[in-house]
């Protein structure tokens, strides 16, 4: 068994019966965590917990059970919420963290929750002495991080672009559910300085990824960077896009995307999201452990100031083991005693992102970032 890592108290796992939660638990024991597993089965819960051998405690608490939630997370240094789709079922956990003064992370990939984690529970946190750090998984909390190595150095970026390209992934059903909700929300871009609403223009021409990836068709993603980064980058614009082969089967569609996509996400705003709710219920739960690590991915971002291009990029494989790594790790950093960071957070503000990236070497994630030979000055006005 791993060395018990030094808490100041225990890891709450929300949503720990489901498929990212159960990873997320088996990573927290691997690594010899003190961890409570909760959500709203006690059988699930249960059952769970004997799988993962040894004397796990368990809490089954509902989501409407407000002082159940906070009963729970007042006894634990830091909760991992894995219940989503977050804009439906993620708040209880998030105001019970904050009511308790308990670190709160989770795994959602949802733009709108991450807006209303950061700004509406922010001081509230600030004052119960805790972080709130959303989306601290594979989306996104990688990218924020290689955005803040990549723009340290140069004063006052004109933009920061974050593209995202995967090879071999299958979506779990959480993920799909997740998907239907972003793609029938308004989402939003950072541009002058300031978030305003995206344009309706899904298209962003194509993008050049290093090798192996080469150039690929990109679309506008409405991910999490756009809303971190300019926490804690300077800059005026923050973008970030996708390459369309990621989630399409073949290079016609990802051409094609562009035209179609604006349709259905129109589509999403109507009953017709309750049907496809209805058709991931009959899919598969999520992809098994070897389709999994079969998963290749590539995320890179690109600083531009002028004529100044720098480049950063993260590799690896797995993204649902990766999001189980990152928010255990992220978790028992926030829970060892004299962990002193406050508020709402981007993850590259919670954690040191050089420290953090280079602890992903453990699950064989690289990353690189141009050198950059001096100091890129902001141009006098």
């Amino acid at each position: 068994m791993a060395e018990r890592p030094d808490q100041s108290g225990p890891v709450a796992v929300y949503g720990a019966t489901g498929y990212t939660g159960r990873l997320v638990a088996a990573e927290l024991k691997r690594r010899g965590a003190d961890f409570v597993l909760a959500g709203r089965n006690a059988g699930k819960l249960d059952a769970l917990a004997a799988r993962l051998g040894g004397d796990i405690p368990t809490a089954a608490v509902p989501l409407d059970d407000g002082p159940g939630l906070r009963d729970l997370l007042e006894r634990c240094a830091a909760v991992i919420a894995c219940a989503g789709p977050f804009s439906a079922h993620g708040e209880p956990v998030l105001a019970a963290a904050t009511d308790a003064g308990t670190h709160y992370l989770d795994t959602t990939g949802e733009q709108p929750f991450i807006e209303l984690a950061l700004d509406a529970y922010g001081r509230r946190a600030e004052r119960a002495g805790s972080i709130v750090v959303p989306a601290m998984g594979f989306d996104y909390a990688p990218g924020d991080m290689i955005a803040a190595l990549t723009a340290a150095g140069i004063e006052k970026p004109d933009e920061v672009v974050v593209a995202y390209s995967l090879r071999g992934f299958g979506m779990s059903r959480g993920t799909m559910r997740s998907g239907l909700r972003i793609m029938g929300s308004g989402d939003v871009e950072y541009r002058d300085g300031a978030w305003r609403p995206a344009s309706g223009s899904v298209d962003r021409g194509t993008f050049e990824f290093p090798p192996p990836v080469g150039p690929q068709r990109a679309i506008r993603y409405p991910s999490g960077e756009p809303i971190t980064v300019p926490r804690h980058v300077a800059t005026r614009t923050v973008s970030s896009v996708f390459s369309a082969e990621s989630v399409l089967p073949s290079a016609h569609l990802a051409r094609a995307a562009p035209v179609f996509m604006p349709a259905i996400q129109l589509a999403m705003r109507t009953p017709l999201r309750r049907v496809g709710e209805l058709a991931i219920d009959r899919l598969p739960e999520g992809p098994d452990e070897e389709s999994r690590r079969a998963t290749r991915f590539m995320i890179v971002c690109e600083v531009r100031k002028g004529g100044t291009r720098r480049r950063g990029v993260v590799t690896g494989s797995d993204v649902y083991g990766l999001t189980a790594f990152t928010t255990a790790h992220a978790a028992l950093l926030a829970a060892a005693p004299g962990y002193e960071r406050r508020g709402a957070l981007a993850q590259s503000q919670a954690f040191d992102p050089d420290d953090f990236l280079a602890a992903l070497d453990e699950f064989g994630v690289d990353h690189e970032v141009d050198p950059l030979r001096e100091p890129v000055q902001a141009q006098q006005r």
